[in-house]
């Protein structure tokens, strides 16, 4: 990361207004000793005289200056596991001692991989997008994507990793996924978006398990032949972000696949495929989050402003401190999913579980999607304009995390999503949800540092149910139009009881007592207050049309 500044002398263009200057100058050149060329001192002194006087005379700009560069050192990732002290005190926590010791070792060859490996081939995918070849150079159609040396190989180690077959194969037992998904965390960010297909292959791996198959189908792109299996390929579509990724529009004529679910019951049998790439969508905006941060403060350990280090300004570290704690809440969710995952992959999962899972997986994917946004939007900031300069490889960062909150569903579809969870469990979904925050406060409620902000957790608990009560009462209409409070109401507590219980644990640090408190500061049940301020009431509805239209034509003969 550096900014360069260079001044240097150089000759305007000829034209008949210079009087033949430069002919002038043209004839006196071959006089000039060659560059290299020994001089005597009369020659060095007549030369330095005669480079004066016509470069005054030419007045060209810039003559007398002189070459100067300033240069900023680039913020450097290291291993990114043993720099995150956050995720090693949580596998420290929960795993037992034996697979600890197996996982941290992988963990920490893996990090240093993806510093050594992948992370350079990440960047070659983005300066090396997708591109499509219709016709060979005989002008058959091939219909050919063509993708960089490094995508191929990104392939490659994804599966010497077992990125997907270490969930699968289930070594861990119900620890499987909680070490696969950290493991993601740590690649994501290098991944150059190879995450994409990995979750796609992670999904289907699902479906397929203890699948009988739905109207899903499985069809093979090409033939044994190597021919497109009954496909065109018409165009690669042009997008803000995740350009590493060829996303297609394809025309399908013909083509064979083989059904792996009762006839009829597709959307049943995606609906496991849905879980993973959601958790997969979670898993991608957890780790860009940190990635930001983890670079943003190395920068700020380097970058003198105003006479000290960026780390040194108190403003600077209050920002950063936000970022972290957004960051830290998010993890603790992720890992919370992961694990209610492996207890269900594992037969092991209570009804419960089986709840909070269900509930969970929409909420975590759109607000941590949104989170993303913000956290990385904000830690770009940190790197002032280099943060806005594509070539140091930031920007990037910001443009592909805003497909996080569109991907496999957006916020509003999900939030509709968590309340027919509700609906069709008859409240069982939302009573598990309770129940589970309850119980990550037992063991906090009972330390003194962390009491005013139990408390803080448990009105909002409190206020959550009345509102339930309140307007559940009026009817679905009134609950949709509070959906997208609703779940980021959830959201907030469940990530709240997480902070709370990870601060609780023997081993936890005062950091982790300062996060619980800084989370449970905000407002924790935002859907109550929305309420409250009649943001659901019939008025408010006509009202939000009216503001978004007015003038429009739209309108016209309805005011």
């Amino acid at each position: 990361m550096f900014c360069r500044v260079r001044l240097v002398s150089h000759l305007p263009r000829w034209s008949p207004g210079t009087n033949h200057k430069l002919w002038k100058l043209r004839c006196l050149l071959p006089q000039c000793p060659k560059l290299g060329a020994k001089m005597s001192a009369g020659q060095s002194q007549k030369a330095e005289t005669w480079d004066k006087g016509t470069l005054q005379e030419l007045k060209v700009p810039f003559a007398r200056t002189e070459t100067g560069t300033f240069f900023q050192e680039q913020p450097r990732i290291g291993n990114q596991y043993l720099e995150d002290a956050f995720l090693q005190r949580y596998l420290k926590t929960h795993l037992p001692s034996q697979v600890l010791e197996k996982v941290s070792l992988d963990l920490e060859r893996f990090g240093a991989r993806v510093t050594a490996e992948i992370d350079s081939l990440g960047r070659e995918c983005e300066l090396n997008p997708p591109a499509l070849l219709h016709y060979d150079a005989w002008g058959r159609r091939v219909d050919h994507i063509v993708t960089c040396p490094a995508w191929k190989r990104m392939k490659e180690i994804a599966a010497e990793e077992g990125l997907i077959a270490e969930a699968y194969e289930r070594k861990y037992s119900i620890w499987s996924r909680v070490q696969q998904v950290a493991k993601l965390y740590l690649y994501a960010p290098s991944a150059g978006l190879f995450t994409c297909p990995l979750a796609m292959t992670d999904g289907a791996a699902k479906v397929i398990e203890g699948s009988k198959g739905l109207s899903l189908f499985f069809l093979e792109v090409r033939d044994k032949q190597g021919k497109l299996n009954g496909i065109e390929v018409q165009r690669l579509k042009q997008k803000l972000g995740t350009r590493q990724v060829p996303t297609a529009e394809l025309l399908l004529d013909g083509s064979k696949a083989h059904r792996i679910s009762a006839e009829g019951r597709g959307v049943a049998s995606i609906a496991n495929m849905l879980t993973i790439t959601r958790i997969h969508n979670v898993i991608s905006a957890v780790a860009g989050m940190r990635r930001v941060i983890n670079l943003a403060r190395e920068y700020a350990s380097k970058r003198v402003v105003f006479g000290k280090l960026i780390k040194d300004h108190p403003l600077h570290m209050q920002t950063m401190a936000r970022l972290e704690v957004e960051t830290r809440g998010a993890f603790l969710m992720l890992m919370e999913i992961a694990r209610l995952l492996g207890l269900e992959e594992t037969k092991m999962a209570s009804e419960q579980d089986l709840h909070l899972l269900r509930l969970l997986t929409p909420v975590a994917k759109l607000y941590t999607g949104k989170q993303a946004i913000a956290v990385i939007s904000e830690g770009l900031e940190c790197f002032g304009g280099q943060g806005y300069m594509e070539d140091t490889g930031l920007p990037v960062a910001l443009r592909d995390a805003q497909v996080l909150t569109i991907w496999e569903g957006t916020t509003n579809i999900l939030s509709l999503d968590v309340l027919r969870s509700l609906t069709k469990s008859q409240g069982q979904v939302l009573a598990a949800f309770c129940s589970g925050v309850q119980g990550k406060l037992e063991l906090a409620s009972s330390i003194s540092e962390l009491e005013s902000s139990v408390q803080l957790l448990q009105d909002a608990l409190h206020r959550l149910g009345q509102f339930t009560q309140r307007v559940g009462s009026k009817g679905a209409v009134a609950m949709e139009l509070a959906a997208r409070d609703f779940a980021y109401t959830l959201a907030r507590i469940y990530t709240g009881a997480l902070l709370l219980e990870h601060a609780a644990q023997p081993d936890a640090s005062s950091t982790d007592t300062y996060a619980a408190q800084r989370w449970c500061k905000q407002d924790l049940c935002p859907v109550d207050s929305e309420e409250k301020a009649g943001c659901y009431d019939d008025k408010a509805v006509s009202m939000d049309t009216y503001l978004v239209y007015e003038g429009n034509p739209v309108l016209k003969g309805k005011l």
